[in-house]
């Protein structure tokens, strides 16, 4: 196959200059002698210039430098075009480009990006909204506000922003629907995971695949913030199990299981956020997978 590339970048992304990933980007590339264009990501999203180019200049991949935001914002705009996908992580978390064993240095995932192979790739709709890496509702999605405002960037920014938010949290009322059988919940989140990443190694939903056509639900249900931070901390270890059933709500601090689509009433308006970004929230959600949505270079 031959290759044509764009590398879309976007300026603000994480907390690195970009500068001198052009240069790396510039010299690695030519080195393969493969052809290539690098182009800025913009604020509102509109990749028609791209879809004109994969068109009448015959681009075969797409390379993503940024975070989780600017990976769903390219994605969406271009996932019914005949590209494949790469990342160069560049954001906060890289959720996706890590549960897709994407190195975390730029020059590794060059080399990934030049010979490693597309995979199909799920995504999925939160009310029409699409999302490729995780969303939320409730205090992961009001931290994700809270760090949207920060002028600084980071992991201390956002585990800071976590800790303020941890001790002001209260639970939420949500009403789930899952393959007919309804349950209310006290919950102080919801996670809906196409992967199995927060982000920075913090596996929430180590049970997840990209390809498995199903999505993984973490619900944090109410219980003493003395032992909130063990129970998470457990999920994240992997030390619960997959639930066949949910209906013994009551006998659980979190349920894990994995659907295909499902219903969330939001019957206080928790906050949402769809791969890290916060988005306007609804009193109803309906949820549902994309199987092999997208190609994406994968290690």
């Amino acid at each position: 196959m031959n290759k044509k590339i764009a590398y879309l970048i976007n300026p603000i992304s994480g907390t690195k200059g970009k500068e001198k990933l052009k240069a790396l980007i510039e010299s690695e590339t030519n080195k393969q002698q493969i052809p290539f264009e690098i182009l800025a990501t913009n604020a509102e999203a509109n990749y028609d210039f791209v879809k004109d180019n994969i068109a009448n200049e015959g681009l075969t991949h797409v390379v993503i430098v940024g975070g989780d935001g600017t990976v769903n914002q390219i994605i969406n705009a271009l996932r019914f075009e005949p590209v494949i996908f790469g990342i160069i992580p560049m954001g906060s978390g890289n959720g996706l480009a890590r549960a897709a064993g994407i190195s975390m240095k730029p020059k590794k995932a060059l080399a990934q990006i030049f010979n490693g192979n597309a995979k199909k790739t799920d995504a999925f709709l939160i009310n029409n909204q699409f999302s490729c890496v995780l969303s939320g509702l409730g205090f992961d999605a009001k931290v994700a506000y809270e760090f949207s405002t920060k002028s600084a960037r980071g992991l201390l920014t956002y585990t800071t922003q976590g800790l303020i938010e941890f001790f002001k949290t209260q639970p939420y009322q949500f009403e789930v629907t899952i393959n007919g059988f309804s349950f209310f919940t006290d919950a102080f989140f919801i996670s809906v995971a196409n992967c199995n990443q927060f982000g920075n190694n913090v596996t929430i939903a180590p049970k997840a695949s990209l390809q498995d056509g199903l999505l993984d639900i973490v619900i944090v249900q109410k219980m003493s913030k003395s032992i909130l931070p063990f129970a998470v901390l457990k999920q994240i270890r992997g030390n619960n199990v997959l639930q066949e059933q949910v209906n013994q709500v009551t006998k659980k601090n979190i349920l894990y299981f994995q659907v295909p689509h499902l219903k969330i009433k939001n019957l206080k308006y928790a906050p949402l956020h769809i791969d890290g970004e916060p988005k306007d929230t609804a009193s109803e959600f309906n949820i549902e997978v994309i199987k092999g949505c997208f190609d994406l270079i994968q290690s």
